[in-house]
């Protein structure tokens, strides 16, 4: 009977030792980044994938773990192929329906939360942008989780950091949410390259909620130039070109000379010189170009918070003291009415 003892003694002193021993497998990095899993949700327009929209990817690819991407609307085998091309993208999930085309929060939340909870996803991941900033709070409010955004890095799987107060303190925030929402700023994570990849593609769940929202129509300002949240080179003008018609003639042929993106601070926008979508700033398009050069800008915090991390920054200003020179890598003090047709003019025969 004591040898019995014995014997069952060191059975459960080995189950013991096993036990332990799987914890600390499961809590391994190897272990854990088997067990993330992360959804990238995509943009489309009219049936084309938004490049921009794939630095979501890149972002999933710092938390390591299987990747999936999330696409919706009408016609979007092709956009869901193209985002398969995209290397380290396991899966494509693709929902075939014109009622999200416009990405209507309303219906388009129930239909992600459908999809999140079918893969069991760890964390859900889209841009900062008009979209994401529309959808993702809706998404996390179904889940009764917290969203995290605009994060600029992560750390780890929980850990992400953010900047605050338009940009003058940077948060760094440890999530405990079983599932992880984030919206990521776009210039913080290079664009996903589509090519390499083999993902497949695979139907989504379409709950097919009804949106009490209808969509009436839209006005888009067109242009042949570059993107202004993608472009890298951007040149912006502010209040001291004085009038929409000194706007266009100053800032217009700048931007063409040097194949810029034209942008504008909200004092400018505000003063009807130039349309809102140019907007740059804490209230507007957060830039990060190669080049970013502020005509007539003084420098507000605000306008500061969206185009600080710019590679290059170049500022020209009458006013030594403007507090744009203090974060401008090249000053300009003079009129900008007789100093930017000069620059223009030698860009152009150069």
């Amino acid at each position: 009977m004591l040898l019995a003892g014995r014997r069952v003694a060191s059975a459960l002193t080995r189950t013991r030792l096993i036990d332990t021993a799987a914890r600390a497998s499961l809590r391994s990095p190897a272990a854990l980044h088997r067990l993330l899993s992360a959804l990238a949700v995509l943009e489309q327009r009219d049936g084309k994938l938004n490049s921009g929209s794939l630095s979501a990817i890149t972002a999933a690819q710092k938390l390591g773990g299987s990747i999936h991407a999330f696409v919706a609307g009408s016609s979007i085998k092709a956009v869901a192929e193209e985002a398969a091309k995209v290397e380290g993208v396991e899966k494509v999930i693709a929902v075939e329906n014109g009622a999200y085309d416009k990405g209507l929060p309303e219906n388009y939340a129930p239909l992600l939360v459908e999809n999140i909870k079918k893969g069991g996803y760890t964390h859900v991941i889209a841009g900062h942008t008009a979209f994401g900033k529309n959808l993702m709070p809706r998404v996390a409010a179904l889940l009764d989780l917290q969203q995290i955004s605009d994060v600029t890095s992560i750390e780890n799987e929980k850990t992400f950091v953010r900047p605050i107060y338009a940009g003058n303190a940077i948060a760094t925030v440890e999530s405990s949410d079983v599932i992880k929402v984030l919206t990521i700023r776009g210039t913080a994570f290079p664009t996903a390259a589509t090519a390499g990849g083999t993902a497949a593609v695979e139907d989504g769940v379409d709950p097919k909620v009804d949106s009490p929202t209808e969509w009436i129509s839209e006005d888009l300002a067109k242009s042949d130039r570059p993107d202004l949240a993608t472009a890298g080179k951007v040149v912006s003008g502010g209040r001291g070109l004085r009038s929409k018609e000194e706007f266009d003639r100053i800032m217009l042929p700048l931007a063409d000379a040097l194949g810029a993106a034209v942008g504008a601070s909200r004092a400018a926008v505000d003063s009807g010189y130039a349309d809102n979508s140019l907007q740059v700033g804490q209230t507007g398009k957060v830039v990060a170009p190669q080049l970013y050069m502020a005509v007539g800008i003084s420098g507000a915090i605000q306008h500061l918070a969206g185009m600080k991390d710019s590679k290059v920054i170049a500022a020209i200003n009458k006013d030594a003291d403007a507090p744009i020179f203090q974060v401008a890598d090249v000053g300009l003090v003079g009129d900008l009415f007789d100093k930017v047709p000069e620059i223009t003019e030698k860009l152009s025969k150069a």
